[in-house]
């Protein structure tokens, strides 16, 4: 629960407390207890906003109010008879079961927060739409759209700056509308996304500690978003890269660009391997259409505040999911990608890993339920498509690569998205923040030894299992 969150519920259930034991109240305490109960209430929504998680909290601060007007129409002559022990005795019951739903909501549907960067640097954050002119949106009916995508980069700032703080998605209801269609789930478990905060700072100055820093490309999950991976993000940039996530639109929950319009994702054939195989291909293009749009804002000629500041021959990618194969594939494709992570993502695209490997610094994280996911998959015809993308994985640590597996970890730890409920995390089994640390640590290490050439503290010192981890390399 946020601060003012908590001192809102802990005053209002004290509240409830004082209205059904049996003590003496006068009217000025009645007044007082409606003030302090509605001053705290009114400090909340303004600092942090009200959400519905909140409402049955709220609801207590109306019963000084009902018990005020009562009082003052009925204007009792006589006390009132005292209420027998079995009525006490039920009312005490009913008010803490309700005490304990009002401040169980809020907990289980947190506005979560992000773990505290470890790296020197200060976040900053910027957003951009930009439109592929050579490209035809497939997406749509009408003829002549062509692809736009929307553009977030983060980037090294200075500590001492002081901007407003960016919110983790840039409309909360939109993205809980998306999320709710894409996983079949109720919108009202989406809604704490649009109080979320990030440690990033809208439009702050970009730090002039080092002259350029390394690009990492972000690719997201199929139905996700640009931003789904921030536990990762922001750790990465605090440690001097930038790194650049773009929705895939009409593949992701929900798109939001700067005109108003709005593109949500649009079904597709997630059970065939051809069509991922050949679906993937646009993801690609998406990747290489961003990269050659850094290009261009990075250029020593060009103008604003990446112009000369991004390191264009230290450029990496990860990804997660469809966004990992992506990964995988420009890895292959393109030679401005110097080194790929691709997380718990299954190998689809036209390109296959050679015998030889992929002969380029390349990282594999996979959740160990993942690999072991065909044995749980009732539907004979998935379980057979899924074990034969498996066969994929055989050459990956070709090569001098790596593979690393993450024990007690599923397909969704890789993202933000245990963090909306520690409810369903424990359902799941996860220990996420243990499970991020993993992710961003080993990330930290691959990309500064290859695209720093700095020494790898983690990745050349712990092949083989681990109690959290097993790590392969070829």
């Amino acid at each position: 629960m946020r601060t003012f969150e908590m001192v809102t519920g802990i005053i209002n259930v004290l509240m409830l407390g004082w209205f059904i034991l049996p003590v003496r109240r006068s009217q000025r305490a009645l007044l007082i207890g409606l003030a302090v109960s509605a001053i705290a209430v009114v400090t909340h929504g303004l600092i942090e906003g009200m959400r519905w998680q909140m409402i049955p909290i709220y609801a207590i601060t109306f019963i000084p109010i009902v018990v005020l007007a009562v009082r003052l129409l009925t204007k009792p002559k006589q006390e009132a008879k005292k209420r027998s022990r079995i009525r006490l005795v039920l009312a005490v019951v009913l008010a803490s079961l309700y005490a304990i739903i009002a401040m169980a909501l809020p907990l289980l549907l947190p506005v979560f927060t992000f773990e505290k960067p470890a790296g020197p640097y200060a976040i900053g954050t910027v957003t951009y739409n930009w439109i592929d002119e050579h490209r035809e949106e497939t997406f749509t009916p009408e003829s002549g759209d062509k692809r736009k995508l929307a553009v977030q980069i983060w980037y090294p700032a200075d500590k001492d700056a002081r901007r407003t703080p960016a919110p983790y998605v840039s409309d909360g209801g939109i993205y809980a509308e998306g999320l709710s269609q894409f996983l079949e789930m109720p919108k009202l478990l989406f809604t704490a996304f649009g109080h979320v905060k990030t440690h990033a700072a809208v439009n702050a100055d970009i730090s002039n500690r080092e002259s350029a820093y390394p690009v990492l490309l972000f690719s997201h999950g199929f139905g996700m978003y640009k931003s789904q991976n921030n536990f990762q993000i922001e750790q990465l940039v605090s440690q001097g890269y930038i790194v650049v996530g773009f929705n895939h639109t009409y593949s992701s929950a929900a798109t939001i660009f700067d005109d108003g319009q709005v593109a949500y994702y649009v079904a597709q054939d997630k059970e065939s391997s051809d069509y991922l195989d050949g679906a993937n291909e646009g993801w690609v293009e998406d990747a290489k259409f961003v990269l050659d749009q850094l290009e261009e804002i990075a250029a020593k000629h060009s103008e604003g505040r990446f112009a000369g500041r991004m390191d264009m021959e230290k450029i990496g990618m990860f990804g997660h999911s469809f966004g990992g194969a992506t990964s995988t594939q420009l890895l292959m494709t393109d030679d401005r990608i110097k080194a790929a992570i691709n997380m718990d993502g299954i190998l689809y695209g036209k390109l296959r890993i050679p015998e030889e490997g992929l002969q380029k610094p390349f990282l594999l994280m996979s959740a160990d339920r993942s690999l072991s996911i065909v044995q749980d998959i009732a539907d004979r015809e998935q379980a057979e498509m899924i074990a034969r993308m498996l066969t994929r994985y055989e050459r990956v640590p070709v090569g001098g690569n790596y593979w690393l597996t993450i024990h007690d970890s599923d397909h969704a730890a890789f993202s933000d998205f245990y963090l909306l409920s520690p409810l369903i995390e424990r359902m799941a089994g996860v220990h996420i923040r243990q499970v991020h640390r993993i992710i961003n640590d080993y990330s930290l290490d691959f990309f500064d030894h290859y695209l720093k050439q700095q020494p790898s503290r983690l990745l050349e010192h712990n092949i083989g299992e681990h109690p959290e981890y097993t790590l392969q390399r070829g």
